[in-house]
This record gives C-alpha cells, structure tokens and sequence, in this order.
C-alpha cells in the first residue's frame, strides 16, 4: 500500500509558528531541515496521518489544519503503525518509527476537546529518526518498508 506526502512544516522554536514548506531536506544532523527538533535523537521528525487527524477532529472542529498538531510531515494513505521499529519510506528519504508523539494539554490551547481527541491509537501521529537521508517534496510517495 502507498501514500503520499501531502504536507511539511517546521517550527524554529518551542511554541514558534509552524511554517509550511512544498519541500524540505531531511538529514541525520538535523532532520527536517528549520525544525528545531531535528537535532533530537529519537524524535527528529513528527509524523501525522491525514486520516488519524480526520478522525480526531471529525467532533470537534474537521477543518482545523493539521498544523495545529505541531507535526513536521503529514501524509495519507498510509496506516499508523502504532508501535516503534516500522520504517516509512518517503522518496529517498528513511524514517525509523521510535514511539508515540504524546499529545499534551497544549493541544486544548488550540482547539477545546484536542488532547482527548488525539490520545486513542495513537492518532497524534509518531515520533521517528532519520536513517537515510534525502529531499522530501509534497506529492512524494509514502510507503512502509518490509521488516
């Protein structure tokens, strides 16, 4: 089954605007290159699944963008694993699964009822690191690797 990339964002600092990108480089240094998270090593890049965040929203508020999680990449036609170890593949680029992005009481600042919405099967999306390396562009196809 494949996905694709449908969008980037990157936040320069804890709280900063999230600023949209139509591509990025993703590196080992710094993974989505702006984002002042790249450095981190389990969580260099945020993932959030179009589809998780559709459900999560449906109740509240369905035309709240996805930036408002926060995450660095969004991409659709893919399952959330739910678990650490899987490796997305997007273009060239590698990302390995390392956990859950927790959704905290951040999230009801943004829109009442979010961090309820967010915390079931995972629909906050993961938190992955970077093993091969490459530019990532909205439209790239996104796919699970085989373990």
């Amino acid at each position: 089954m494949t996905g694709r990339l449908e969008a980037i964002a990157t936040k320069a600092a804890k709280r900063a605007p999230m600023v949209p990108a139509d591509r990025a480089n993703v590196s080992i240094a710094a993974g989505v290159a702006g984002d002042f998270r790249g450095r981190q090593k389990t969580r260099q890049v945020t993932v959030l699944f179009a589809e998780d965040w559709a459900a999560a929203v449906a109740g509240l508020d369905p035309a709240t963008a996805w930036t408002v999680r926060r995450a660095t990449l969004l991409v659709s036609g893919v399952h959330n694993p739910q678990r650490a170890g899987d490796v997305l593949a997007i273009g060239d680029v590698r990302l390995l699964v390392t956990g859950e992005t927790q959704p905290c009481f951040r999230m009801d600042e943004q829109l009442p009822g979010l961090w309820d919405a967010l915390r079931p099967n995972w629909r906050g999306g993961v938190t992955a690191r970077v093993i091969a390396v490459g530019d990532v562009v909205v439209g790239d196809t996104a796919r699970w690797l085989e373990g």
